[in-house]
């Protein structure tokens, strides 16, 4: 039999780098927590207290080893801790109400679960003693299973120092602290945390929409306004618009009308027909058939023959300027 908590290996853990110190998450954060975070865990070894492993699946760590800390403790209110190493998830857990007079501590044989501060390898066994309780974790050498053993010191020790094993004693001083986790506590950790978001979003929204009401307000009822600009622009588009309107009146359209009218009106009386009126700028052309005995205009408006243009009916087309 050997051990590991020789002077040398007491000097080598001396060395090591001081363990972190535990700091308050994103969700202590929200939730408006971090002044109540507990930094200091206390070691203690709980009265119950299960190990095992379970398959690792990544991104469903934390399910797999509550549901089998629950299963193995026979509640679902459990505290776990576990690990990653060798494609398993390794853990320990205990019924909650066993930390019911310890709540802000941690157990330390947690750091010797492989890949934790005070794992060597899996031929070892570590021991951790705590007012006459003792504990002690291995693997068996056989099947590869974690087990843990609980009891008094007196009767505990000797029975694990007579096997054939390397020994590690775990100082809580020095090893890296592992915290349970308890999933109901930090569900209802993330539940606070984002009810408080939200209604520190909710808080600001209101108000910036209250800080622009009040700057709209300010800008309508203080701020000087120079209408003069705006209202001679508005005089002068008004002029330009009755200009408009009064040089539409002066169009020529009706007096147009006026004359077509009256030609009509020549025509009708002789049998004759319009064909053509014609308005160009200031130039008006028009053309009629009527008898031949009209060939120099009709009533007012003069007119001449056009040469070739005795029609079927032996009237003739005339055509005039006015």
């Amino acid at each position: 039999m050997s051990t590991k908590n020789s002077p040398e290996l007491q000097k080598e853990n001396r060395n090591k780098a001081a363990p972190k110190r535990l700091r308050p998450g994103m969700s202590d954060m929200l939730a408006g927590e971090k002044a109540s975070f507990v930094s200091e865990l206390t070691p203690y070894l709980p009265s119950e207290l299960v190990g095992g492993s379970v398959p690792h699946v990544a991104g469903s760590e934390e399910e797999a080893v509550w549901n089998a800390a629950s299963q193995s403790c026979g509640t679902e209110k459990v505290n776990f801790c576990y690990s990653v190493a060798d494609g398993r998830c390794w853990y320990i857990a205990c019924p909650s109400s066993a930390l019911a007079s310890n709540p802000d501590s941690w157990c330390p044989l947690a750091a010797a679960l492989p890949g934790n501060s005070e794992f060597w390898d899996k031929e070892t066994v570590y021991l951790y003693e705590q007012e006459g309780m003792a504990s002690a974790l291995r693997w068996d050498v056989d099947t590869g299973r974690l087990q843990i053993f609980l009891g008094a010191s007196r009767t505990l020790l000797p029975r694990i120092q007579s096997m054939d094993a390397n020994f590690a004693t775990i100082n809580p001083e020095v090893a890296q602290k592992v915290p349970w986790i308890n999933r109901a506590l930090k569900t209802e950790k993330l539940s606070r945390a984002a009810a408080k978001t939200l209604l520190t979003t909710g808080i600001v929204t209101n108000l910036v929409i209250l800080s622009f009401l009040v700057l709209q307000y300010l800008l309508t009822n203080f701020v000087e306004r120079d209408l003069n600009a705006v209202r001679q622009e508005t005089d002068r588009m008004s002029q330009q618009l009755m200009v408009e309107a009064y040089n539409a009146l002066q169009s020529d359209s009706i007096k147009h009308m006026v004359r077509i009218q009256e030609l009509l009106d020549e025509l009708k009386t002789i049998d004759g027909t319009l064909v053509k009126y014609q308005v160009t700028g200031k130039k008006v052309v028009w053309e009629a058939l009527v008898p031949q005995a009209y060939g120099n205009g009709i009533g007012s408006f003069e007119g001449k023959v056009k040469a070739g243009t005795l029609e079927e009916d032996k009237r003739v087309r005339i055509s005039g300027t006015r």
